[in-house]
């Protein structure tokens, strides 16, 4: 099989094989095919295209180009949620507790943040003490036993994809839909869940910021999955604003906790149920969304998903002191108010830069070696269409020293649009895509 002949092919518009499509998948796992050419075989399929059988072969090329993880002796449809990124979006450590706790098992594997986005991982180890770098053999055992458990990724989990993915990253092919959706499915089905709900964001803060193109991409993943014989639905979810009030990891990890012990709602709370509903009907725990719902919400009113978040904490070595006091958690040296520059409504956000904002505090990476600061982010106490009043708290920051405080301060300042005309509240959920359909909400 010769390379130059893969990349003139697709350079010319043609459908790749299966077999040339395994052998660049596993040149790039191996390291045996040039970066050159898989840069001009990238560039090629962005301007090209791939057709859905294309995308669906280049998916379980990628996943099997290293471990598949073996879920098929958990009791049960392991099920897994993933989001395409965001800011303040901890759905994970409200709904998976919640889903366990209503009989489905969350076998989940996340990964870090990079960017403007944060990573679940990130937020779980502002925990003091906790593990997410369990075996497989204990990951596998923790979820027969309690039902979830959240890990990193293997380090042989989909390799051409991380191969292809920094190529991707400095040839200007991101931004491709069939090379995004297979990046994203080739994790997903690697780690072994039969069962996928995605959170597609759309958005100023999310990757595809029109909702044309959020659809466009949640259709092709769950296509994927579908293909590949797992149940794969997604749901189409706002990210014009941060999700939660709380932006950076044990900020994060605090508004998590409110949300199970019923403190707090707000849209986080609604997104992950909304999420979680469909993670039940996936796994067969309800026949319809509205089961679904009522099941979450007696789990969330018992107080049964945070007693099994309290246990999740203690499988996974951390001290579950934190979720009867938040205060456990790490503590910013810092913490001051933002107040409003003027009167009038929040007309829009600047997600990305709050995002990166947060990221220059030390809760997020510039590079994979930079150190977390668990404690530093931020609280925002207004939202798009909220009445703000000028010198009122627009937000608090959580900040190491004051001078990062007093720079943060005046980013969101700036990156908060007040308007004398009010505006709507941000839809949270847009669309719910299965298969072929797919239903605005």
């Amino acid at each position: 099989m010769n390379m130059v002949d893969i990349i003139d092919q697709k350079k010319r518009g043609m459908a790749l094989t299966e077999e040339q499509i395994r052998f660049f998948v596993q040149g790039a796992a191996e390291g045996t095919v040039p970066d050159y050419q898989l840069a001009a075989l990238l560039m090629a399929i962005r301007l090209q295209g791939m057709n859905r059988e294309e995308t669906v072969q280049l998916t379980m090329a990628m996943a099997h180009s290293g471990d598949i993880c073996d879920l098929s002796g958990i009791q049960g449809i392991p099920t897994d949620k993933h989001s395409t990124g965001g800011v303040g979006d901890t759905t994970t450590l409200v709904l998976a507790p919640l889903v366990a706790a209503c009989g489905v098992p969350v076998a989940k594997m996340s990964g870090r943040g990079l960017g403007h986005t944060g990573g679940t991982l990130d937020k779980l180890e502002s925990i003091p003490g906790f593990r997410v770098d369990l075996s497989e053999e204990a990951f596998l055992a923790q979820v027969r036993k309690l039902g979830v458990a959240i890990i990193g990724q293997t380090k042989n989990l989909a390799p051409a994809d991380k191969a292809l993915y920094a190529l991707r990253d400095v040839t200007a092919t991101v931004d491709s839909l069939p090379l995004i959706a297979s990046s994203i499915m080739s994790k997903k089905l690697a780690s072994g869940a039969r069962a996928i709900v995605l959170d597609v964001k759309t958005g100023a803060g999310a990757l595809m910021h029109t909702l044309e193109d959020s659809i466009e991409l949640a259709r092709a993943m769950v296509r994927i999955g579908q293909d590949a014989g797992r149940r794969v639905v997604a749901l189409v979810t706002d990210m014009g604003e941060p999700l939660g009030s709380h932006v950076g990891n044990a900020l994060e990890v605090k508004e998590a906790i409110d949300a199970l012990s019923g403190r707090t709602g707000g849209p986080l709370k609604r997104v992950a149920l909304a999420l979680g509903a469909q993670m039940l009907v996936l796994g067969g725990a309800a026949k319809d969304e509205a089961e679904a719902l009522g099941r979450l919400e007696e789990a969330l009113q018992s107080g049964a998903g945070l007693e099994r978040l309290r246990r999740l904490i203690i499988a996974q070595g951390g001290d579950p002191a934190c979720v009867d006091d938040t205060a456990c958690l790490p503590q910013a040296r810092v913490v001051r108010d933002v107040p409003a520059p003027a009167q009038g409504y929040v007309l829009r956000m600047d997600t990305v830069g709050l995002g990166m904002t947060a990221q220059a505090m030390g809760a997020g990476r510039r590079v994979k070696t930079d150190v977390i600061d668990p404690s530093v982010g931020f609280v925002l106490h207004k939202r798009i269409g909220d009445l703000v009043r000028r010198g009122e708290p627009l937000a608090t920051v959580h900040a190491r020293d004051p001078e990062s405080a007093q720079t943060a301060a005046q980013a969101i300042a700036r990156l908060v649009e007040i308007s004398p005309q009010q505006t709507p509240p941000c839809k949270l959920v847009h669309a719910f895509v299965d298969g072929e359909r797919t239903e605005m909400r």
